[in-house]
């Protein structure tokens, strides 16, 4: 069921870059650079534009994969290119998308500024658009597509009051690792978990410790951040609200120094194979499950009945919180992930029982059921 979001909260935008292009050819084959289409050729066809493939495993594999095989069976004409995280590429694909005559043009920004710049001349050229995950802020897409990114975080927070009960923690010291302050889906995610956070601030049940954003999610300064963050409280942290699996496992490898993993609840976020391994060793908390699947079907349903004509309403209305104005919005609901439901993400064909139950987690998958 998908859930209501009248408001959302911000800063920046979005994340970052790279991935593998991930196009179909008229032959149902891919292209590295993104330039191939599939389907029936004239009458233009579907753009997309996705960010990177260092972020998180999705933008690499799942979304490409996901999004390709929906418009293959619509018989859709499409062209997924990726930016590999470079804002002038970004502009210069949506330049090549626009002239080539794309009906439709979705995409996943780099920031703000540069989404906002490619949905002008988009819509200056006729084109229907549509945000993928990401809002663009003052972007004025004519439809958003994503998951209810507070709920997200709301579940991050949740995680982590769970986890810090079962160590039975006396007022604990909390450590926030946030995502990229021009990435508004972090800004969201903090906004749901500090919403459940805070009332245990005030009132002294839980200690607020340090507080950092890591700029464009990278993984490397996460490690940088946290390990700065455990040296500045001389060891005292006693749980990591970590905004994604990657942040997640940077701390992890801080904690693994002082071996105070497992000891001290990390939170994550993206059901990757490294944060289930994370979770099955004990060294991670939890992780918030996003069906990608329902996420790319979604877009990929609205970009074709666009395509062809139709008009569509959105399901729910996003407030983007620098104009003011409301986005026709499709939103999916996240689900909270730990060691003893580790089966649900497995079974929907999201990770592979074999990469998340390699080598030394193989007997840990026996132990927690994982078939």
């Amino acid at each position: 069921m998908r859930t209501k979001m009248f408001a959302l909260v911000a800063i920046g935008v979005i994340a970052f870059g790279g991935m593998a292009a991930c196009t179909n050819d008229g032959n149902g084959g891919s292209s590295s650079d993104g330039g191939g289409t599939r389907g029936g050729g004239g009458g233009g066809k579907v753009g997309v534009i996705l960010p990177d493939t260092t972020t998180s495993q999705r933008w690499g594999t799942d979304d490409p994969k996901l999004l390709k095989a929906a418009f293959d069976a619509a018989d859709v004409p499409v062209d997924i290119q990726n930016a590999q995280g470079d804002k002038q590429k970004f502009q210069q694909i949506a330049d090549g998308m626009i002239a080539d005559g794309v009906k439709v043009l979705m995409i996943v920004n780099l920031d703000s500024g540069t989404g906002k710049a490619v949905l002008d001349k988009a819509k200056a050229a006729g084109v229907k658009t549509i945000d993928y995950d990401r809002l663009t802020l003052n972007g004025g897409a004519d439809y958003y597509v994503s998951f209810n990114n507070e709920a997200v975080g709301r579940l991050q927070g949740n995680g982590l009051v769970r986890c810090l009960r079962e160590k039975n923690y006396d007022t604990p010291l909390i450590a926030d690792l946030n995502g990229s302050p021009t990435d508004n889906n972090a800004t969201l995610f903090k906004a749901g978990y500090d919403e459940i956070l805070q009332p245990h601030y005030d009132d002294g049940t839980f200690l607020k410790g340090p507080d950092q954003s890591v700029a464009d999610w990278d993984n490397d300064e996460a490690g940088v951040v946290f390990q700065e963050m455990w040296n500045q409280t001389n060891n005292k942290i006693n749980g990591v609200l970590a905004a994604n699996d990657g942040l997640a496992n940077a701390a992890i490898e801080v904690l693994k120094k002082s071996k105070m993993n497992g000891k001290v609840p990390v939170t994550g976020q993206d059901a990757t194979v490294q944060g289930l391994q994370n979770i099955l060793a004990g060294d991670q908390c939890m992780t918030v499950y996003k069906a990608i699947k329902k996420e790319a079907d979604a877009a990929a349903d609205l970009a074709i009945k666009l395509y062809k004509g139709e008009q569509v309403n959105g399901e729910d209305r996003v407030k983007d919180p620098e104009s003011g104005a409301y986005v026709q919005s499709f939103l999916e609901d996240p689900q909270p992930i730990y060691k003893d439901n580790i089966n649900v993400v497995i079974k929907d064909g999201f990770v592979e029982k074999k990469a998340v139950c390699s080598g030394r987690f193989a007997p840990m998958c026996k132990e927690n059921g994982i078939k």
